[in-house]
């Protein structure tokens, strides 16, 4: 059978699953595709019989609109009198359109930013230099994931795409730095194992109930951190209710925030 409709770029979903998620293909071979997700960190594959074509998907910069407007709404600070250092952060994207998406999130925000594109194999080979060189305060570490539901072992890690290498990442940057409110980090994506990221020294991860999570929610994350007051732990139950599913998505331990206020303006 020829699938004429079907080539790298197009944008599809899947009628096994109720069409539940938009995809770009990356990639095709024989009669298999493999696909990113355009909204949630979710990587996939499928038989190119399973796909449909969905059009005008691409609403990114849209979606992304509203949720820096939202964002943006929620920093409360007083600019009349008082200035502000927001905490630095480096964020580590297997995902180069959506560290784009995420460089635009954070510059609409204001907030100081090195955005590298590395792919999450190679991510833990590469990370204690990065944060030799940038010295951030928060590190985000995510890309792609996925659990493979039918292997039904939820604690296994090769049942996951990419959690073991971002465990690995993790232990890297806490070689560089084992205090967690010194370096806050942020890592995962769609589906991934939250608690073995957290036991490996992340302070906030995904996925606690493995759903996927939406492109910009670890720049989220950071961002509210980097805004958050050095001296004053975070409302973590607000927090992660930014986030696109909540703490369905992502979890976390309560941290510091990582800015600094200053006076006179």
């Amino acid at each position: 059978m020829i699938f004429i409709n079907f080539s790298i770029g197009s944008y599809v979903s899947r009628k096994s699953h109720n069409h539940d998620v938009v995809f770009r293909i990356v990639a095709i071979e024989n009669q298999t595709a493999f696909l990113q997700g355009v909204h949630v960190r979710l990587s996939a594959d499928s038989n190119l019989d399973d796909l449909v074509i969905v059009s005008n998907a691409d609403s990114s910069y849209q979606e992304d609109d509203d949720i820096i407007q939202r964002n943006a709404q929620d920093i409360k600070i007083d600019r009349t009198s008082y200035f502000y250092i927001p905490g630095r952060i480096l964020h580590i994207d297997g995902d180069d359109d959506y560290l784009d998406r995420c460089m635009r999130f954070y510059q609409c925000m204001g907030i100081p930013v090195n955005g590298i594109s590395i792919k999450e194999d190679e991510i833990s080979n590469k990370i204690y230099d990065l944060l030799e060189e940038y010295r951030p305060d928060i590190i985000v570490i995510t890309g792609h994931d996925a659990y493979y539901e039918k292997r039904n072992n939820i604690d296994d890690l090769n049942n996951y795409q990419n959690t073991a290498n971002f465990i690995s990442a993790i232990k890297e940057a806490r070689k560089y730095e084992k205090n967690q409110d010194k370096l806050i980090i942020i890592a995962g994506a769609c589906q991934s194992n939250y608690e073995e990221l957290i036991k490996a020294g992340a302070n906030f991860a995904s996925s606690p109930k493995r759903i996927n999570i939406h492109a910009l929610d670890p720049a989220i994350i950071a961002s509210s951190l980097a805004f958050s007051d050095k001296n004053q732990s975070i409302d973590l139950m607000k927090l992660l209710e930014k986030t696109k599913y909540g703490s369905d998505g992502i979890g976390g331990i309560i941290t510091n925030g990582t800015m600094y206020v200053g006076y006179p303006r």
